[in-house]
C-alpha cells in the first residue's frame, strides 16, 4: 500500500464487535472459530464499518468464556491456530478493516503458568506477581472487598496459606500491577500481537488494574446512591474507592500508549465501569494525548431510553472530558440487547432498531455495534439448564446472566442451526431469530439490515457526524435536537423518542434548513418546523 497512514482512524470510526464463540462455526463442534470469522469478513465489510473488535480467543479453560486467559500469546484450540489468526488479519486488511482484540490484563486464569508458580511458595520469582495477603487474626479475608461475580473478592490458598484477590471468579486471580515486572511482562504480550499486525486493543476492565496497596476497606455507598445491580448483587452496595481506579494506573496506561506509538496508527479503547465516577475516570484515562485514545462507559447500555437520558449522558461526557474521546454503544456481550431493553410491550422492535442506529450514527464520537443488532435481534430467553455464563448461574433467577445476548448469529433461515453450525450449538439458536437471518433480510429493501447499511453509508458521507462538535437545542416532550458542525458543514439532527408523532419548531434565527435523505424516515419540514412520526428522525443541513 502507498500513501500516508491515517493514525487517527479510530476517531469517529464504526466498530463491529464479534463474539467469536457465537459468530460462525466451521468445524461442527458447536462453537464459532477464527476461520468462521474470516469466512464472514465480506459480510462485515458490506455493513460499512471500519473495524472489527474480537472478544477473547486466547488459550483459556473457558471458566468465563475466554476472559480467563492461560496463555496471552496463544490461540485456544477451540478457535483454531495462530495461522488462522494471521489469515483473519490478512483478510480483514484486504477489505480495509482494522482488527481490535480484547486484552484482559487485570487478571489471568488460575491455570496460567505465572499463577501456578506464584501460588507454589512465598519466595519464588513470581511470588509477588499476584495480589496476596495474610488472613486477619480470626482467619477471615483481609478486607471487605467483594467480587462482581458474588461473594468475597478473596480466595484462600492452602499452599501459601494466604488469600489472593479476584475481582471476578475465584479462577481469575488479579495480577499485581504494583510489581513493575508484571507490567513489563504484560506489555510484551501486547507487543506479540502488535507484531502480528493488530490495529488496536479493547482493554477489558481497564480501571481494575491497580488496587490500594494498603488494602483499605471500601465504605458503603452513600444513602440514595444507585447500586450497580440493585437487590441481586451486593457488589453494588459498596463505594469502590480502594479495589479499583487507583491513581497509579495512569502511569501504566502511559507505558501502554508509548508501546502503541512505537508501531504507529494503533489505538486502544478502555472499558470503564466506575459507577458515578465513570466520566471522571474516562477524562483521566483519555486526556493529554499520552494514554488511551478513547473509552466507553455504560451510560447508554442501560434500560433508560429517553431524549433526556441521552442528552444528559452526552452532555456529562462533553463537560467532563475536554480533550479525550468516547466510543458510544447501545449493546455488547455483557448487557441485554437494546432492542429488548427499549421496546415497550407490544411495540415495534424493527422501528426501535432503525431509530437506534440513526441516533447512534449521529452522536459525536466513535460507535460500536454488536453482532446481530443489525438484524434487529432481541434478547433470547435461555432456560437455566442451558446457561453457560457463571454470572447468570450464580445469581439466577434474580439476574439471568449474559447468555441471552450471546446466542449464535443467524445466517440462513432454513439451514441447520440457522447456518451457524452443523453441530449442536454451545447456546441454543432461538427460533424467533431464524426469521431475521441474514439471507432473509438481504432480500428485503426495508429490512433492519438494509437500514443499517444505508445509515452507516449516510454517516460516512457526512464526516461531520463522526468528528464535528455537538450542541444541544431546546426541544419539548421526548424529542432530542442538536447541531453537529465541522468545517463548512452544519447539520441539525432531531429524534422523536415518543410512540406518537411530534413537531419540533425551528429555533428563531437558525436560518434555512435543507432536509437530507436520512434513509427510511418520513419526517417533513415546513414553516411550522420538523414533523416527526413516532420514533422518527430528521437530519438537515443549515444553509
Amino acid at each position: 500500500m502507498t500513501g500516508t497512514v491515517n493514525t487517527d482512524w479510530w476517531r469517529g470510526c464504526v466498530v463491529y464487535q464479534v463474539y467469536p464463540r457465537s459468530f460462525q462455526d466451521t468445524t461442527g463442534d458447536g462453537s464459532g472459530d477464527l476461520k468462521g470469522i474470516t469466512q464472514r469478513i465480506p459480510y462485515i465489510a458490506s455493513l460499512g464499518v471500519d473495524a472489527i473488535w474480537l472478544s477473547p480467543f486466547f488459550k483459556s479453560p473457558m471458566a468465563d468464556m475466554g476472559y480467563d486467559v492461560s496463555d496471552y500469546c496463544a490461540v485456544d484450540p477451540m478457535f483454531g491456530t495462530i495461522a488462522d489468526f494471521d489469515a483473519l488479519i490478512d483478510e480483514a486488511h484486504s477489505h480495509g478493516l482494522k482488527i481490535i482484540i480484547d486484552q484482559v490484563l487485570s487478571h489471568s486464569s488460575d491455570r496460567h503458568p505465572w499463577f501456578v508458580e506464584s501460588r507454589a511458595s512465598r519466595d519464588n520469582p513470581k511470588a509477588d506477581w499476584y495480589v496476596w495477603a495474610d488472613a486477619k487474626p480470626d482467619g477471615t479475608a483481609p478486607n471487605n472487598w467483594l467480587s462482581i461475580f458474588g461473594g468475597p473478592a478473596w480466595e484462600w490458598d492452602s499452599t501459601r496459606r494466604q488469600y489472593y484477590l479476584h475481582n471476578f471468579l475465584a479462577s481469575q486471580p488479579d495480577l499485581n500491577f504494583h510489581n513493575p515486572d508484571v507490567q513489563a511482562a504484560l506489555l510484551e504480550t501486547v507487543r506479540f500481537w502488535l507484531k502480528r499486525g493488530v490495529d488496536g486493543f479493547r482493554l477489558d476492565t481497564v480501571n481494575f488494574y491497580v488496587h490500594d496497596k494498603l488494602l483499605r476497606d471500601n465504605p458503603p455507598m452513600p444513602p440514595g446512591a444507585a447500586n450497580d445491580i440493585p437487590d441481586t448483587n451486593p457488589y453494588g452496595y459498596q463505594d469502590h474507592l480502594h479495589d479499583k481506579t487507583q491513581p497509579e494506573n495512569l502511569e501504566f496506561l502511559k507505558r501502554f500508549r508509548a508501546l502503541l506509538d512505537e508501531y504507529g496508527g494503533r489505538a486502544a479503547v478502555g472499558e470503564v465501569g466506575d459507577g458515578t465516577r465513570s466520566l471522571q475516570t474516562v477524562a483521566a484515562y483519555t486526556g493529554g494525548g499520552d494514554k488511551l485514545q478513547m473509552c466507553y462507559t455504560f451510560d447508554l447500555l442501560s434500560p433508560e431510553f429517553s431524549a433526556e437520558h441521552v442528552k444528559k449522558s452526552v452532555l456529562a461526557f462533553e463537560n467532563a472530558v475536554k480533550d479525550g474521546w468516547v466510543c458510544w454503544a447501545f449493546s455488547n456481550h455483557d448487557v441485554p440487547r437494546h432492542i429488548s431493553r427499549w421496546t415497550k410491550p407490544g411495540g415495534d422492535t424493527d422501528a426501535v432498531a432503525k431509530f437506534a442506529i440513526a441516533l447512534l450514527s449521529c452522536l459525536r464520537g466513535s460507535i460500536c455495534l454488536y453482532q446481530g443488532e443489525e438484524l434487529g435481534l432481541e434478547e433470547a430467553e435461555i432456560a437455566f439448564e442451558d446457561l453457560r455464563d457463571p454470572y447468570g448461574i450464580r445469581f439466577w433467577p434474580g439476574f439471568k446472566g449474559r447468555d441471552g445476548c450471546r446466542t449464535p448469529m443467524v445466517w440462513e433461515t432454513g439451514a441447520t442451526n440457522a447456518g451457524f453450525s452443523r453441530g449442536k450449538p454451545w447456546l441454543p439458536v432461538p427460533e424467533s431469530h431464524r426469521k431475521r437471518a441474514v439471507d432473509v433480510q438481504e432480500q428485503e429493501d426495508g429490512s433492519v439490515l438494509a437500514h443499517y447499511r444505508a445509515v452507516l453509508a449516510f454517516r460516512r458521507e457526512h464526516p461531520t457526524l463522526a468528528g464535528g462538535s455537538i450542541e444541544f437545542l431546546d426541544a419539548e416532550g421526548d424529542v432530542l435536537a442538536f447541531l453537529r458542525e465541522a468545517g463548512n458543514e452544519k447539520l441539525v439532527c432531531v429524534f422523536n423518542f415518543a410512540d406518537k408523532p411530534a413537531v419540533w419548531a425551528l429555533p428563531a434565527g437558525i436560518g434555512a434548513v435543507t432536509p437530507l435523505e436520512l434513509p427510511g424516515w418520513q419526517a417533513s419540514l415546513d414553516a411550522g418546523g420538523v414533523s416527526l412520526p413516532a420514533l422518527g428522525a430528521f437530519v438537515g443541513r443549515l444553509d
